[in-house]
């Protein structure tokens, strides 16, 4: 396949699934990783995508949804070095609210794989899958229900909302679509938000992780503003994206 036919092929994809992965191009197109790469940096160029840590991401402001599975594969580096700052904050015993997001799954292999005694609440199947599974001493699963995300294999709804608001944690971590240049965090779902807004008026120090796919990016629905949260980790993104978070006075740590 010519370069042109190819990458207007990997345009159509985009739009179709709000992301791709160098990955993904390489196994569906038959190339090589360099040049998968090439072929995203010059839809970047055009203007077609935004480059991001392993892929990449439709550039408009967007309400779209992806998928877990879509997500998972995205800015995979930047979610591990966040997940494992995130993590290190944790002391033995606390009690954490992870969200449903792609970057909270990371965070919940990370306490499986360091033997973090915790308690975890979840309203991601994937987490409660990760936790479930562990053989960790003193490692327990809480799992939120309700009604189940086929799409983002999550539990939302009222049911939800009423198990979260039945609880305190000492720290949440949570991830967004993305953030509004003036500080609002926001999901392409309500029923989403609902949640991720109960775990943060329910936590002692909510903290949010954010890869560079996130700025940039807008979901329709309002979560919370960024200074509601504690402090917010920020992996894979250059300093000049992160000017806006530091205006508004939380505290930023770059890992």
């Amino acid at each position: 396949m010519l370069a042109v036919a190819r990458r207007a092929a990997i345009a159509a994809l985009l739009r179709d699934t709000g992301a791709v992965t160098v990955t993904e191009v390489e196994s569906r197109f038959g190339v090589s990783p360099m040049t998968a790469r090439r072929d995203l940096a010059e839809l970047a160029r055009q203007g077609v995508a935004r480059r991001t840590h392993g892929g990449a991401v439709l550039p408009s402001i967007s309400a779209q949804e992806d998928s877990f599975s879509q997500r998972v594969e995205v800015a995979t580096e930047a979610k591990a070095r966040l997940a494992e700052a995130a993590v290190a904050t944790v002391s033995p015993g606390e009690t954490v609210f992870l969200d449903s997001s792609s970057t909270a799954y990371f965070v919940a292999r990370r306490i499986v794989e360091l033997g973090i005694p915790a308690t975890v609440i979840t309203n991601g199947l994937p987490a409660m899958d990760a936790i479930a599974a562990a053989e960790t001493p003193n490692l327990k699963l809480i799992g939120v229900g309700g009604t189940l995300r086929p799409l983002t294999r999550s539990y939302v709804g009222p049911y939800a909302v009423h198990t979260v608001l039945g609880h305190f944690a000492d720290r949440m971590f949570l991830s967004v679509k993305g953030v509004t240049e003036d500080g609002m965090l926001t999901d392409a779902d309500e029923l989403e938000a609902e949640v991720k807004r109960a775990m943060i008026a329910q936590s002692g120090e909510p903290v949010l992780l954010l890869d560079d796919s996130k700025l940039g990016a807008r979901g329709q629905n309002a979560i919370a503003r960024v200074t509601d949260v504690s402090a917010v980790l920020a992996g894979g993104a250059p300093p000049s994206a992160l000017e806006h978070l530091r205006a508004s006075g939380v505290a930023l740590r770059v890992v």
